[in-house]
């Protein structure tokens, strides 16, 4: 692929605005040397104002996302794309989000522009484990784990039972949950089907993937390593 296209298919500009860059000598090896738009050098040897090329097609990325952020790009409102660099909502492939966390649940947020590895996440023949905690307004009544594991728990407005879930309490009021499917609104629907309400929820892991060393707001690329724990 010619440099101009893949720089602005990584969402640095358009290729007008990508070839005036090479142009400017922005686009440099990391040696320094100017690259010129016909160069044939390794993705991870190219340079953007000194600073790595953005990592090729096929990343996956964990995000720690906030709570009041929506996971659209058409929301009026503070988006989980207006936490990393502009450039990443322009790249083609896409670069969509796992599922969703609705604008009030916090925690771990993942984002490829793979779209096979987006699917086999959440297909639910993959039965990825995906661990919440929640802050309930009510003490719990103590039968919560036995009625979620179950797998006869019907929420309103739907017509098959819900997957046995793991159930912890951690306290009067906090509890964790282990969901093996993804439906909508799902562990705030359960706690209200057991007559509570959830105050505030936060996904800790996806699979074996946690967010250790990310900050409410922050963002890393993930490793082979971190791909090998997702599906541990």
């Amino acid at each position: 692929m010619k440099l101009v296209k893949l720089l602005a298919n990584l969402g640095y500009g358009s290729r007008k605005q990508v070839a005036l860059m090479f142009r400017e000598g922005r686009v440099t090896d990391a040696h320094g040397e100017v690259l010129y738009a016909d160069d044939v050098v390794a993705h991870e040897t190219i340079r953007v104002d000194d600073e790595p090329l953005d990592p090729a097609p096929g990343l996956l990325l964990l995000l720690h996302k906030p709570v009041g952020y929506t996971c659209s790009t058409k929301d009026p409102g503070r988006v989980v794309y207006d936490l990393l660099p502009p450039r990443f909502r322009l790249r083609n492939p896409v670069l969509s989000t796992v599922g969703r966390l609705d604008r009030d649940t916090s925690g771990l947020l993942l984002m490829t522009d793979d779209g096979a590895l987006l699917h086999r996440i959440i297909s639910p023949r993959s039965k990825l484990p995906k661990v919440y905690e929640a802050t309930l307004a009510q003490d719990l009544r103590g039968d919560e784990g036995a009625v979620f594991g179950a797998g006869t728990l019907m929420l309103e407005s739907e017509t098959t039972p819900l997957a046995p879930a793991g159930f912890d309490a951690l306290g009067p009021r906090h509890a964790r949950l282990v969901l093996h499917e993804g439906r909508y609104h799902q562990v705030r629907r359960m706690f209200a089907a057991v007559g509570n309400h959830v105050e505030a929820l936060h996904r800790t892991h996806i699979g074996g993937l946690g967010l250790e060393g990310l900050h409410p707001g922050q963002w890393r690329i993930a490793t082979e390593e971190d791909l090998a724990k997702l599906w541990h």
